[in-house]
């Protein structure tokens, strides 16, 4: 790939781009998503560092890439592992996988942004993909599996630890000052979609009912 855009950015080792994509909407799609909402939480980073919601943006993204000189990408990926198993990616390697077994449609996107990226001269220099493999992708409104929730930690921690390595200097924080803008939209945050989720029938829920189903399941 060719190496990172010559453009100035912050800090002296470039900007890094910290990126979530997925779909909140389709239970364990959104990993990616609350992996960039939870590393805000609970943690500050130098100026240099960018953290973001991509959602299922797609070409909309290209400018972050464009401008990362690392990037960070957290997502889930099917990498015909069992649920949960957590996958490393790197550099050339990382489009690859991005497209190899697509689970909707925000893939295909952003592995266009990858190839843009790259045919613009404006590739990060190092690019890391932090994946986990899905349980259930069929539940529309519904939230991560335990499982997936449980390997959002070891996502997390493997994250923080490249960070540290680029230079971003992760540090725990003590509180959230008011008024901060979150990463998430606050009506897809985790604490409104958790908060005001009904009881659970039994562990098969499916569907939110404040979620009306959409006309198409494919449609991601």
């Amino acid at each position: 790939m060719p190496g990172p855009t010559d453009s100035p950015s912050p800090g002296g080792d470039g900007l890094i781009v910290v990126l979530g994509i997925g779909n909140l909407l389709w239970a364990d799609e959104g990993f990616g998503v609350r992996c960039v909402e939870a590393l805000d939480q609970r943690w500050t980073f130098a100026p240099h560092v960018r953290l973001i919601d991509g959602g299922t943006q797609g070409q909309y993204l290209l400018h972050h890439v464009q401008d990362a000189r690392k990037l960070l990408i957290f997502d889930a990926i099917d990498y015909g592992l069992e649920p949960g198993a957590i996958k490393l990616i790197e550099n050339d390697d990382v489009p690859r996988f991005m497209g190899a077994r697509k689970l909707s449609l925000h893939q295909t996107g952003f592995q266009e942004v990858l190839s843009l990226a790259a045919l613009t001269d404006a590739y990060p220099e190092q690019v890391l993909l932090i994946g986990c493999q899905p349980e259930q992708l069929e539940d529309y409104g519904g939230s991560l599996r335990p499982r997936i929730w449980r390997a959002m930690e070891d996502a997390l921690s493997l994250g923080i630890e490249a960070l540290r390595r680029w230079g971003a200097e992760p540090q725990p924080r003590t509180a959230h000052p008011p008024g901060r803008a979150t990463v998430t939209a606050p009506t897809l945050a985790l604490a409104a979609c958790e908060g005001g989720r009904a009881a659970a029938e039994g562990p098969g829920r499916i569907g939110d009912e404040r979620f009306p189903a959409p006309a198409a399941s494919g449609a991601r």
